[in-house]
């Protein structure tokens, strides 16, 4: 489907849920341990990152948002550095220190990018926490647009239903990603979504696309939800919501790496969607989008709002028309890429005429691709008309001030003034 991306700043995110550090120890392997037949790293780099939860946040901050995550950490190193990773890239942290567990930690020793092992750090935090989980949340749902809650089984989301009913009493929607069988304890939420293998846990195995839908459709109402959604890897996502026909995406990866957070960006996503006014199935195709930008990394990874705008390209033709400044910019250099010759006409150009069409003549004898700079305070309807001409390709209506940085940005072949 098509959809516009809309303007992520104002959104405030809120999510809670299991925070977790992903440790990588990169190194170089040249021997075999006389110990032990293993080989022997010879570690280089430490780079660490945020996952679970902290990955959820992460991403609703690479897509603009204002995101604040809500776990609980260790009194240790690994939950300093936790901390440290997510400030450092725009998350607000509300971490809940406790004195009797270790920060959940995944360490992965990786070699010419294969990890030979990984080695996790954790215990199950008792559900005694779960009060103090609560009452942080409570604590900070004022003015948030969207509550999103990542459950991997750590212990964190013991109370999963206080906290979905402190959201829903503050008129806030709830987005889960679950886990384990026991999908009672999202009741009441906005949308669940689990992958394929969680949802047939819950339902028993969906051998075609009439028992999914089925399964999932009693499933949502037994549930009381607004909309389930299954993610279904290369098969794509499946959306089913309260009144409307079951509605399928396929997947938008072009390549897949590595699988590892992709969940964790599907919710970030979906969250900031709905915290932007999108609908449910905007906020799906959102998801899917993104999704198919993370799976194209290694490890947990993010996408920009940049690199969605060059999926949606890659996904469709060469759009054309008026554009807003970052889908231009992804089209101009998706020209480029090809050999396209870009001419770049700043105005004003005034109503359409003979003078401008000759303008325009002479601008597409000299390029592939021409592009209008108008004004930021351009009419609407006078922007419509100069985007119908079929001489134009772009149109884009943006303040003075900012022309140096486009032109920079688009790189012209051929700069012409609005008249000779």
């Amino acid at each position: 489907m098509h959809f516009s991306l809309p303007d992520f700043s104002a959104c405030r995110v809120l999510v809670c849920g299991d925070v977790m550090l992903d440790r990588y120890w990169h190194g170089a392997t040249a021997r075999i341990s006389p110990e032990a037949p293993v080989p022997v790293v010879q570690v280089k780099n430490d780079e660490v990152r945020a996952g679970g939860a902290g990955n959820v946040a992460l991403n609703a901050a690479s897509l603009g948002a204002q995101a604040r995550v809500i776990g609980l950490i260790g009194d240790d190193e690994a939950g300093r550095l936790l901390g440290e990773s997510l400030a450092a890239r725009g998350v607000a942290c509300a971490f809940e220190r406790l004195a009797d567990a270790p920060t959940i930690t995944k360490l992965r020793v990786i070699s010419r990018h294969q990890q030979l092992i990984r080695l996790d750090f954790e215990e199950r935090f008792d559900a005694c926490h779960a009060p103090r989980v609560a009452d942080a949340l409570a604590a900070h749902l004022e003015g948030i647009d969207v509550l999103v809650l990542s459950d991997y089984a750590k212990g964190t989301l013991a109370d999963v239903p206080a906290l979905i009913a402190l959201a829903r009493a503050r008129g806030v929607p709830v987005v889960v990603d679950p886990k384990g069988t026991d999908f009672s304890r999202y009741r009441g939420a906005t949308l669940v979504k689990p992958n394929l293998s969680e949802f047939e846990a819950v339902v028993g195995p969906c051998p075609d696309e009439a028992t999914l839908i089925a399964r999932g459709e009693a499933l949502r109402a037994e549930l009381d939800l607004e909309a389930l959604l299954v993610t279904r890897g290369e098969q794509g996502v499946t959306l089913l919501q309260r009144g409307q026909p079951a509605h399928h995406q396929p997947t938008r990866a072009r390549e897949v790496y590595d699988v590892t957070g992709a969940g964790d960006t599907v919710s970030a996503a979906l969250g900031c969607g709905i915290a932007a006014g999108l609908s449910l199935l905007e906020a799906t195709a959102l998801a899917n989008l993104a999704a198919g930008v993370v799976v194209g990394k290694l490890g947990t990874a993010t996408a920009s709002l940049d690199e969605l705008y060059a999926a949606m390209d890659a996904h469709s033709p060469v759009a054309r028309g008026r554009m807003a400044v970052e889908a231009l910019i992804s089209a101009a250099q998706r020209a480029r890429a090809a050999g396209e010759r870009i001419a770049v006409i700043v105005g004003p150009v005034g109503a359409p005429g003979a003078a401008l069409l000759s303008r325009l003549e002479q601008a597409g004898r000299q390029a592939d691709r021409v592009l209008l700079v108008e004004p930021a305070d351009t009419d609407a309807d006078a922007l419509a008309v100069l985007a119908a001409l079929r001489q134009v390709d772009w149109v884009v209506n943006v303040d003075p001030a900012g022309h140096a940085d486009l032109l920079a940005r688009i790189g012209p072949h051929l700069l012409l003034p609005a008249r000779p």
